[in-house]
């Protein structure tokens, strides 16, 4: 940087996402601001010495007229984001504690959408990952390593009617790929059938293998290997990651979400290297895509994840019938 260059300021944003029956109140920005005639969560710069619950309770005030209890606001999602002109962090965070009838304060249209509503291209760039954070669920269920076809159905078809979890991964490391096509090919109906939507794990080949699946996760192995995304916007694109460098290829080829991992020491890898919550947290912090947690963890710790900026957990044993 040149003597005569000005360092950007980043610009600390505090971001609502406010829920009332299952649907997100929107705003469209003025014409003539920036980014303007784009859809907007409610939400305003943070003012020095000012928190981001209270940042928020004031400008949800001033924007809708709505009233939030600063103690109902949960983190969703931190995202840093260049438009090149203009440099900021969006701190994102979720209410369903709302109170009263919201308008448009500052005479913009404001409604409420469902998150299946909400299309990138209406939004600025940097809300891509807030809206991919509100169609993911908090949990990412994995399946169970089984032997055969019949035995890793039997657990599915335990697992989801005991479960219901909205969002599976299919892993089937010990089956061939012939086993794991029909395993696929069995299990869509079977999840249809629980509202749960189904993510092939592999590589590109195996999605396209797969007429049907929702989504493609990639190991790693795959995931570098990859330049682009590949396969299409309207299906879930995930990646395991392990360190920052994973993180930003899987953010460069496209992905919707990583898991991150293990957090914890695992029964299946005992003795092996752990991130820990703190290292965790510091990588999530830098991340501009919704993160799982993954590696020896529970439905307790659903919250620490959430409270360390992660999207939730991803593993087998909190769902997975134990053999």
């Amino acid at each position: 940087m040149s003597a005569r260059e000005t360092p950007v300021k980043e610009v600390h944003v505090a971001v609502a996402v406010i829920v009332r029956d299952g649907r997100v109140l929107i705003a469209r920005r003025p014409d003539h601001v920036h980014q303007g005639g784009l859809l907007e969560f409610p939400g305003g710069k943070v003012e020095p010495g000012e928190t981001v619950q209270a940042a928020l309770v004031r400008e949800i005030a001033e924007e809708t007229g709505l009233h939030v209890p600063a103690g109902s606001l949960e983190p969703v999602i931190g995202i840093r984001h260049d438009y090149g002109d203009k440099r900021v962090f969006l701190d994102v965070w979720e209410t369903s504690a709302a109170e009263g009838e919201a308008r448009g304060c500052e005479g913009q249209p404001v409604e409420w959408l469902t998150s299946e509503q909400l299309r990138d291209e209406d939004f600025p760039a940097a809300n891509r990952p807030i809206i991919r954070a509100l169609r993911l669920p908090r949990q990412l269920a994995i399946t169970g390593s089984e032997n055969g076809l019949e035995p890793a159905l039997a657990h599915l078809q335990e697992g989801l009617s005991a479960a219901r979890p909205p969002l599976v991964l299919l892993r089937a490391p010990a089956l061939s790929p012939l086993a794991y096509r029909e395993l696929a090919a069995n299990a869509l109906p079977v999840c249809e059938k629980t509202g749960a939507t189904l993510i092939v794990h592999g590589g590109p080949e195996v999605f396209r293998a797969i007429p049907g699946a929702h989504g493609l996760h990639l190991p790693w192995r795959e995931a570098a290997k990859l330049s682009a995304r590949p396969v299409p916007e309207d299906v879930w694109l995930g990646v395991s990651c392990h360190d920052r460098q994973e993180i930003d290829h899987a953010t460069a080829i496209g992905a919707d979400y990583v898991t991150l991992g293990p957090v914890q020491p695992t029964e299946s890898h005992p003795g092996a290297p752990t991130l820990g919550w703190s290292v965790f947290a510091d990588l999530v912090s830098e991340a501009v895509l919704p993160v799982f947690a993954l590696g020896g963890l529970s439905p307790g710790d659903l919250r620490e994840a959430r409270q360390r900026g992660g999207q939730g957990i991803a593993g087998i044993r909190f769902w997975w019938p134990q053999s």
